[in-house]
């Protein structure tokens, strides 16, 4: 009679079901958050390890059967564990020598002895390709992806700009393994981050190589997070907040001149988005932001200020003006038709912000966000 009583009030409850289904989504949120811690302790263990691995091999010089042994007598003691066969134990090291202890970047070139930048490969020792890299200001999503997915990026893509531009696509767009090893072969990255620029055609031959050296495609601006809408105004603002890491990004020689430089032309005023000037070249950048993707109709715009700059500011010595569109993404094709009869030289990039990269680890399973999100909007 008592159990009646209760199935009773339960069904005269009317918030029963809304309440059930929050504590459900509570639950998986609990265990999705222990998916994601779990994902970045096992990446730390995997580092240790390799460090550990790492300080012996230097230490004893031992080689590829002291590693198999170590192999089998990890897997005897730890049969439910998937991760200690030596082929495994051989990417730990590499894992370990390429990134810093934090997970967040690699680590810096010249700054460790020669012997602690090898690793061990099919039972050779090799130098590790972090050597060839150079230092990088922003912030690798390495936590954030499972092992299979670092592992792939560590094998198959050496560039540091193209690996942090994968890691940001697998994030956030979900990719799986199989989809990340196809995107690399298809070389996203190359297609994605191709400089629109005319500058062969607006440029002597050795300045046009200088300048395409210079400027990058993407920009990342890691350095800026936006939990809202934004617009080009707030990251204007944002860079010269963070002017310091901006000139990192930007490049050897640069110095800023200005957030919304005030020019003159014929009475008019005009202000440039950001002004630049690089020592080395001997030229002005001149910067358009924008929030949105490419519209051919910036260009004439910029071209504009470029020869305003030109006129008024450059002095005896000074090499053209450049100028740099930063959209968020662009059309090539759009690109190249609208920079093709452009007689100044410009060069159309996209950037990234820190917003592209989630708090925590993102693969098949919602992320916490949305979690969280649902979870508000059952609560009415």
């Amino acid at each position: 009679m008592g159990t009646d009583k209760n199935t009773q009030s339960a069904d005269n409850f009317n918030n029963y079901a809304t309440l059930l289904r929050q504590i459900r989504q509570r639950v998986l949120l609990a265990q999705h958050r222990a998916i994601y811690t779990a994902n970045e302790e096992m990446l730390r263990m995997y580092w240790d390890i390799g460090g550990m691995l790492q300080q012996n091999l230097n230490a004893d010089g031992w080689g590829k059967k002291t590693l198999q042994r170590l192999a089998e007598d990890l897997k005897n003691e730890y049969s439910e564990i998937k991760g200690f066969t030596m082929r495994n134990m051989q990417y730990m090291v590499q894992f370990f020598n390429e990134y810093n202890q934090d997970l967040t970047m690699v680590k810096r070139s010249g700054t460790t002895p020669t012997k602690s930048q090898t690793h061990i490969s099919q039972g050779a020792i090799t130098k590790s390709p972090i050597s060839q890299f150079g230092e990088y200001n922003f912030t690798l999503p390495i936590r954030h992806l499972d092992w299979t997915h670092n592992l792939v990026l560590m094998q198959q893509v050496k560039d540091i700009r193209a690996r942090y531009w994968y890691m940001v696509q697998s994030i956030t767009s979900h990719w799986t393994t199989r989809y990340l090893q196809e995107a690399i072969k298809l070389d996203y990255y190359g297609k994605h981050g191709a400089l629109a620029n005319n500058f062969t055609e607006t440029l002597p031959a050795p300045e046009a190589g200088e300048v395409k050296a210079m400027l990058k495609d993407p920009y990342i601006f890691d350095m800026l997070t936006f939990t809202d809408r934004y617009n080009e105004r707030d990251v204007e603002i944002g860079l010269v907040r963070h002017v310091e890491k901006f000139l990192m990004e930007m490049g050897a020689g640069f110095a800023f001149m200005g957030r919304q430089y005030h020019i003159e032309v014929s009475g008019d005023d005009y202000y440039i988005d950001i002004l630049m000037y690089n020592t080395f070249l001997h030229r002005y950048l001149v910067i358009e932001l924008k929030d949105t993707d490419f519209k051919p109709e910036y260009i004439g715009k910029l071209n504009f200020y470029c020869s305003a700059v030109d006129d008024t500011l450059c002095r005896q010595g000074d090499n053209r003006t450049i100028g740099l569109l930063l959209c968020r993404t662009k059309d090539r094709i759009k690109a190249e038709y609208a920079l093709r009869d452009i007689h100044k030289p410009i060069g159309i990039s996209d950037y990234e912000l820190g917003q592209a990269l989630p708090k925590d680890f993102r693969g098949s399973l919602p992320t916490v966000e949305e979690i969280e999100k649902e979870l508000e909007t059952n609560s009415y």
